[in-house]
């Protein structure tokens, strides 16, 4: 008896340290588990709690004078981020400024990306809406989130693209040229309202020719210079050149107004000069549905519009540099009627209306480099985008 009894203490206790056993071990498991949640929440939310707007007014719109002392501004305030450089001249002489914004502290390998605006130079807020991006990088430059982006890119943004046309408020360059139709690819299509003419005589301009009985579709109403051959114009080749030197282009964003979307790479309906594959389809597709459930703006997938060309500037650089190019049309044509020449108020509001987007693009410089779908999400403010007006 006493052996048994013996026997049967020792399975008792064996059985009360083997639980007691599981128990502490599922404690300091729970532990564990609680604690990398919580690290996993700090690391999602807490770098972006400081971010903030730069302040502006509904009336801080910069000519080429004031864009030029802003951009100088910001080198003075931001020695270690800010490196401003002409990337060339346009026809009356003016300098055609950028802004290299990256930690230049931070060495290695970087990827690079273009943002340019007022290449047509009534179009002013799409050359406000990168000089709104460039300080509200920099503002917050202590962010945690928007360090990662300084570490690992260089953001290079060219506000006034056209300063000719932003200094007399028109469309066209000095030459009268629609620089937005001077690149290489489906240059001077008639059918897309354009002709060839360039600049007659050394002077003579014919920018646009009407036509009041043709109003059909839109753009159609008037048939535009697109100069007398690719690149004629000094702003174009400028770009060129720049875009070119470039080793690890990421994206292009090519800002105008006022078609009120994001438009990516589409087909031409006739003898187009590039093909899009199915993947890259799928990137521009999945950045378009971004556009359209985060902002007040359009999106256009690949193949849902179609139209002849006309030597656009985001084209010619998904043909000849290979990487996602957009064209941003912030405002819309019942805000802004006729391509520039409208109203010019509520600029805070249009200029927050670009963060989600602009954002979108920078937290995905990887898998755009890289031709990947874009599923980064960015930490957006309250009230960012705000309501549309």
């Amino acid at each position: 008896m006493n052996l048994k009894h013996n026997r049967f203490s020792i399975k008792i206790l064996f059985l009360i340290v083997i639980i007691v056993l599981v128990s502490l071990s599922g404690c300091v498991s729970k532990d564990q588990n609680i604690k990398g949640e919580k690290e996993i929440k700090k690391s999602i939310m807490s770098p972006d709690f400081s971010l903030n707007l730069p302040s502006w007014t509904n009336k801080t719109y910069h000519d080429y004078e004031r864009t030029e002392v802003f951009l100088n501004e910001l080198e003075e305030r931001f020695p270690n981020y800010v490196e401003i450089f002409s990337i060339g001249k346009s026809v009356l002489n003016r300098d055609i400024w950028c802004a290299q914004i990256t930690n230049e502290k931070k060495f290695g390998e970087k990827y690079d990306c273009v943002f340019d605006g007022c290449i047509h130079g009534n179009e002013w807020k799409a050359g406000e809406s990168c000089l709104y991006l460039a300080e509200y990088i920099l503002i917050n430059n202590k962010n945690a989130s928007m360090r990662s982006i300084l570490n690992e890119l260089n953001i290079f943004i060219i506000p006034l693209l056209n300063p000719d046309g932003r200094e007399s408020d028109e469309r066209w360059n000095e030459n009268g040229i629609d620089l937005n139709r001077n690149f290489d690819v489906h240059f001077g299509r008639l059918r897309s309202g354009n002709f060839p003419l360039g600049n007659l005589f050394g002077g003579f301009k014919i920018p646009v020719i009407h036509h009041p009985f043709r109003k059909n579709i839109l753009l159609s109403e008037y048939s535009t210079n697109c100069g007398r051959k690719p690149f004629s114009e000094p702003e174009t080749r400028s770009l060129k050149l720049f875009m070119e030197s470039l080793d690890a282009l990421a994206f292009y964003v090519n800002c105008h107004t006022a078609l009120h979307g994001v438009i990516p790479v589409v087909n031409v309906d006739y003898k187009p000069e590039f093909f899009v594959s199915q993947q890259e389809k799928n990137v521009y597709n999945h950045a378009e549905d971004f556009v359209s459930s985060n902002s007040e703006y359009s999106s256009f997938h690949v193949d849902d519009v179609s139209f002849s060309g006309a030597g656009f500037a985001h084209h010619w650089s998904f043909k000849e540099l290979r990487i996602p190019s957009f064209c941003f049309e912030l405002l819309s044509m019942d805000y802004e009627p006729k391509f520039g020449h409208g109203r010019h108020d509520h600029l805070n509001h249009w200029m927050q209306t670009t963060l989600p987007i602009f954002m979108f693009m920078l937290v995905n410089r990887e898998q755009l480099y890289h031709w990947e779908l874009p599923t980064n999400q960015p930490f957006l403010l309250p009230g960012i985008p705000p309501d549309p007006i």
